[in-house]
């Protein structure tokens, strides 16, 4: 996604906001890297937009939050697929 960064902060924080996504979500979505919307979101859209960062800062609070969750279930679905390769053999 190209443009001025003033409108894709906007634009990223308005899709996480909507979606609930992640910052990594965000990123493969607009198909741009994530230091590039973690830039957008945390240092430019606060000087643009205060109450439309507050907003996607309680998203990504609840995101980080979870993170522990979301790893321990991928780790879990990793060992789990190797397991099955080896019962399989």
């Amino acid at each position: 996604m190209k443009g001025f960064p003033e409108d894709r902060a906007a634009v990223f924080a308005r899709y996480i906001i909507e979606t609930g996504a992640t910052v990594r979500e965000a990123a493969k979505q607009f198909h741009i890297s994530k230091s590039t919307v973690h830039k957008d979101i945390q240092e430019r859209l606060p000087l643009l937009n205060y109450p439309l960062y507050c907003q996607v800062r309680v998203v990504l609070d609840r995101n980080k939050e979870e993170r522990h969750l979301r790893g321990g279930e991928a780790t879990r679905r990793k060992y789990a697929a190797k397991r099955k390769k080896c019962d399989e053999k």
